[in-house]
């Protein structure tokens, strides 16, 4: 067998889509379109903030393993917030950027971010993550969203953990939209059938398209409403009309587009990404405000196509306590964290063990609140 040699790249060019989808698959957002597609529409490069260094592992010419890594230099596009932790190095005249990173950029979704299936590959990944952070003087390094299984490798590592808190919906293998309503209280139920009914006695109606049946329009459409969404908080958005156009000439297998019409004009738009068993609640926005929009065709229709396709899970995404009552409960999602500066790192340390513990509080909290019946919560439903 041949030796493994670790290259660090600032672009997927030169791996062939299949060459690197086959290090991750069923990830549509660890593929090769998606993550080539915000780099070359220049949505996560380095006049943005996010400069490549992936780390790729090799045998000879056969690539066996890769990081999605990223020297940063702001903390934008994370959803895991360590701003506090960049201003107290600002307090102490010090640079917490650039810092390496290692995520999906903009997109709060757990999966693996070492991939390879050889655990020597993926060890060898994290010591050159480590040795980069040094030779380039980055005050950290941070992995967001790792899945569950590569969070052991994390702490052999010397990483310390981080929780937060996302709202995820699973398939009990409901028979249809009413057969999951009718594991919730009779409370929870009325709730969501006035708010659906409003919808239709309002005359608005919604359709789900993926794949080919995508309109061009509709996309446009779809983004004028994203960048609304944006605006109304006062942010700018961080992706481009040419990327999504991208993702739906590239990637059409793993789209859902959500459209809202009321008297046949478009009045909102949501897009989810899918894949494998999973359905990714992503983006949203509306061009008309009308109550309860925002959870038929960000939640209701998600919910509905996963029964309909048979997919296990649904992520609805980071924060948002109101999606507990449509039927999405609580989940900790973990980050992990090395501070190269010993003094920093104690004190961020001690900041991460206290903050587990209220992560863990609330997370009690929360399940307290399930919307569902208590005999539906351990797996017995009405026939």
């Amino acid at each position: 067998m041949s030796s493994l040699s670790i290259r660090f790249i600032d672009s997927l060019a030169s791996i062939t889509p299949p060459l690197w989808n086959s290090l991750a698959p069923n990830q549509p957002f660890l593929s090769h379109a998606f993550l080539h597609g915000l780099h070359t529409t220049g949505c996560a490069a380095t006049q943005t903030g996010w400069t490549p260094r992936y780390a790729t592992a090799w045998r000879g010419d056969t690539l066996v393993g890769a990081m999605p890594l990223y020297l940063k230099a702001h903390s934008y596009g994370e959803y895991v917030f360590d701003w506090s932790w960049a201003d107290a190095y600002r307090r102490y005249g010090r640079s917490y950027y650039p810092k390496l990173l290692a995520a999906v950029p903009f997109t709060p979704v757990t999966g693996p971010r070492l991939l390879s299936s050889d655990a020597s590959v993926r060890r060898s990944l994290l010591a050159a993550a480590l040795a980069l952070m040094e030779s380039r003087s980055a005050s950290s390094l941070h992995i967001l969203f790792p899945e569950e299984a590569q969070l052991d490798e994390c702490r052999a590592a010397g990483m310390m953990m981080r929780d937060s808190v996302q709202f995820h919906w699973t398939n009990a293998g409901y028979r249809d939209f009413a057969d999951f309503l009718a594991g919730m209280s009779h409370d929870k139920r009325k709730r969501i059938k006035q708010e659906r009914r409003k919808l239709a006695e309002a005359d608005v109606t919604l359709r789900r398209e993926t794949g080919a049946s995508i309109r061009a329009d509709d996309l446009r459409y779809f983004f004028r409403c994203y960048t609304r969404t944006y605006r109304e908080h006062y942010s700018t958005p961080y992706l481009t009309f040419e990327f999504f156009e991208h993702l739906a000439e590239s990637m059409p297998e793993n789209i859902l587009l959500v459209i809202a019409e009321r008297h046949g004009k478009r009045i909102a738009a949501a897009l989810d990404v899918y894949g494998g068993d999973t359905l990714w609640g992503r983006y949203w926005g509306a061009t008309e405000p009308v109550s309860g929009l925002h959870f038929e065709a960000c939640y209701y229709q998600a919910i509905e196509f996963c029964i309909e396709r048979g997919l296990r899970l649904f992520e609805g995404g980071a924060q948002g306590t109101h999606k507990l009552a449509r039927g999405l409960l609580p989940v900790a999602t973990h980050s992990a964290h090395v501070i190269a500066d010993p003094q920093f790192a104690a004190a961020i340390a001690d900041f991460v063990s206290h903050e587990r513990v209220e992560i863990g509080s609330t997370i009690d909290e929360l399940e307290r609140a399930s919307p569902f019946r208590e005999e539906t919560r351990t797996g017995s439903r009405d026939e």
